[in-house]
Parts: C-alpha cells; sequence; structure tokens
C-alpha cells in the first residue's frame, strides 16, 4: 500500500534522492525533505513536509500541525489516486521553488 506512493515521489524528477528518516523513507532534493511514506500495522501515511502550504481540493490532507500534514491510506478504503499524485507533485514544485528562492 505504500510502496507504490513512494515511486511515485521518486519519480517526480531526475534530483530526488531518498533518505531514511525517523524509520520512513523521505524523498528529498538535495537536503531538501518534500515527502515521506509510513507505514503501519492498520495504515500507512502519505506525509508532505510543507503539507499547511498545499492546496487540497479533494480535502486528503490530515494534520494540525505547523507544516506537516499526512493522507492516511487505509485498507480497503478507496483513494483517490489523481489528488494524491497531483498533492505528490505540488510537495515537489513547492520544495523547488524555496529552493530556488533560498540562493
Amino acid at each position: 500500500m505504500a510502496e507504490p506512493w513512494f515511486a511515485r515521489m521518486r519519480a517526480c524528477g531526475a534530483d530526488v534522492r531518498e533518505v531514511m528518516h525517523d524509520g520512513c523513507p523521505t524523498a528529498c532534493i538535495g537536503d531538501a525533505a518534500f515527502g515521506y511514506v509510513g507505514a503501519f500495522k492498520a495504515h500507512a501515511n502519505v506525509g508532505f513536509f510543507h503539507g499547511a502550504s498545499l492546496g487540497d481540493p479533494a480535502g486528503l490532507l490530515e494534520g494540525t500541525g505547523k507544516s506537516m500534514r499526512h493522507v492516511k491510506l487505509r485498507w480497503g478504503h478507496p483513494v483517490d489516486t489523481a489528488a494524491l499524485d497531483t498533492l505528490i507533485a505540488a510537495a515537489y514544485r513547492d520544495v523547488l521553488t524555496r529552493l530556488d528562492s533560498s540562493d
């Protein structure tokens, strides 16, 4: 359930690299993380480090933290794949913009 979503993060661009952070595979551009996937017994989370700033018209994102948000995937529950793909692409573009503006 989790692996295909991390594969989508890795496929965002040739500049994406994978690191392990807090036991979760994390997608980064350089040292800037933009997404992760956490697998648990009853669910998986597809998380975004700057998720609070992402547009989410489908209402998939959960969480109330200052920056991070996640999409909780549960066995037997359908996933809005198009909306989640859009969030992953937006998170990738967002971190690229953040990196460009920090130069």
